[in-house]
């Protein structure tokens, strides 16, 4: 997710912050997944190994991006507050959906800040992350073009919760 070379100090420095929301925000969504693995009933766990195995790939991608950016890339917390009680396998299909709204925020971001294949690179995980959270909702597709994804959409719980917590 490297920018092009020829951007002011100032867009560089915004790209640069986005990006590390964006790791912040992908480190965050690791954990969490691992949460909803625990938790998740047998009919959905595939579903939930294939957001964490892209989460985990999204998350060593913007460690390079901050490298090439010219930035240390921040680390894992050790441990997140979760947006609310995960007890059970609908609670963990909320939490998912919650997981891919908050990213898709945080791409939204980098999408802005970013140019080039930088800005590429983040709207695609930005729709990668709306189409999972549709998906873990159950319910239409989020973006008009994508009408192949709902029908694999499966049913779920819809996602709320607070926006500063994971």
């Amino acid at each position: 997710m490297a920018s092009r070379p020829g951007r002011t100090a100032g867009s560089r420095a915004a790209a640069l912050r986005a990006a590390q929301a964006a790791l912040a925000a992908e480190h965050a969504a690791v954990y969490g997944y691992g949460v909803v693995g625990g938790r998740i009933g047998d009919d959905r766990l595939a579903e939930a190994r294939e957001g964490y195995a892209a989460h985990r790939a999204r998350r060593d991608a913007l460690v390079r991006t901050v490298r090439d950016l010219g930035g240390t890339p921040a680390g894992a917390a050790p441990a997140y507050a979760l947006p609310f009680a995960v007890p059970d396998a609908p609670a963990a299909v909320r939490l998912a959906a919650e997981l891919e709204n908050r990213i898709a925020a945080v791409y939204a971001d980098l999408v802005r800040a970013g140019d080039g294949s930088l800005r590429r690179q983040a709207a695609g995980a930005l729709r990668e992350a709306a189409v999972r959270a549709v998906r873990w909702r159950g319910g239409g597709v989020a973006f008009p073009g994508l009408t192949e994804h709902s029908t694999t959409a499966a049913p779920s719980s819809s996602a709320s919760g607070p926006a500063d917590a994971l």
